[in-house]
């Protein structure tokens, strides 16, 4: 005998199950907001996506145009001008001065945000992407198959990041792009452990057993039980590693492996003023410290985020 569900129960079901989501989603948000360094990392965070989108209004030259031959009396190294602060108004305004190749350090700065923001969301999402498959196969697969792909990752764990990168970058060649996919490899095998620890947890769990004994697919099992499940621990390490490959790809842009020039970027700005530290600190302050903001918003969001997603924290 075959037991149907009348359509009124099947739109009650589905509007609990868009309630019970819905729910979820508001109390993770509100656990969120009531943590002080999420709250902190995500407002520096979000003034340097309003700084990334409106680059071209904000800056005020173009990042890549030499000034000597449009501006009067513009000469390279020069300091900050800014007239509320008693910079002669004859003077045209500079705020973060001029830098070796005569051009505006602000403009530089302003359009070095979106490049940064852009290696860190795209560097972290093809790790988490390729990461994460392999973690889910192996997890749930196991014998062979996980043993085979875990030694994989292991070899490349085996090897300090920075240096697998560099090593990398050497073999592809310089450039923001092998650069991006140098770091994104190196990450790869921290989300796929991640992502393999919490499919061996959940797949043992009751909901999944009983998927299973009603039939359901392997493939959907996986895609559909066990990995939405097991994304938290991903959304958390994924906000962390965007600081870690920004931080990173500037290494590799300061030891001239990443952005070549004449493109802004804040580790090669660093790396090309490096050696006039001296001469005009405000080379390597200003690049420095917008990277130094960056990397600490997304610590900060990580922090508060794993605390606001962890249920020991939240009953």
């Amino acid at each position: 005998m075959t037991v149907t569900t009348p359509p009124a129960m099947e739109l009650i079901e589905g509007d609990l199950r868009g309630s019970r989501t819905t729910s979820i989603w508001r109390d993770t948000l509100g656990n969120l907001l009531r943590q002080r360094n999420a709250v902190i990392g995500g407002a520096i965070l979000a003034f340097f996506v309003v700084v990334a989108v409106f680059a071209d209004v904000i800056a005020s030259y173009d990042p890549n145009a030499i000034l000597i031959s449009s501006e009067r009396g513009a000469k390279k190294l020069a300091a900050p001008c800014i007239h509320a602060l008693g910079c002669a108004a004859a003077q045209p305004e500079h705020y973060f001065g001029i830098d070796g190749n005569v051009r505006d350090v602000f403009s530089r700065v302003v359009h070095g945000t979106r490049v940064s923001l852009r290696i860190g969301f795209l560097t972290v999402g093809f790790a988490i992407v390729i990461g994460g498959l392999i973690g889910a196969l192996a997890g749930y697969a196991g014998g062979k198959i996980d043993n085979f792909l875990m030694r994989i990752m292991d070899v490349l764990l085996a090897f300090p990041s920075l240096l697998l990168a560099i090593a990398i970058v050497t073999v592809l060649g310089s450039g923001l792009l092998n650069a991006q996919l140098a770091i994104g490899v190196v990450a790869i095998p921290v989300y796929a452990r991640i992502m393999r620890g919490s499919v061996l947890s959940i797949r043992e769990r009751d909901f999944v057993t009983a998927s299973r004994a009603l039939g359901e697919s392997s493939y959907g099992l996986l895609g559909r039980r066990i990995i939405p499940n097991a994304l938290t621990p991903l959304i958390v390490q994924g906000t962390l590693g965007i600081a870690a490959a920004v931080l990173d790809v500037a290494a590799l842009s300061f030891l001239g492996l990443g952005a070549q020039p004449p493109q802004a970027e804040w580790g090669s700005m660093i790396g090309l003023a490096r050696n006039t530290i001296f001469a005009a600190p405000h080379l390597v302050i200003f690049p420095g410290v917008a990277l130094a903001l960056t990397v600490l918003a997304f610590n900060l969001l990580g922090d508060g985020l794993r605390d606001a997603l962890d249920p020991r924290l939240n009953r």
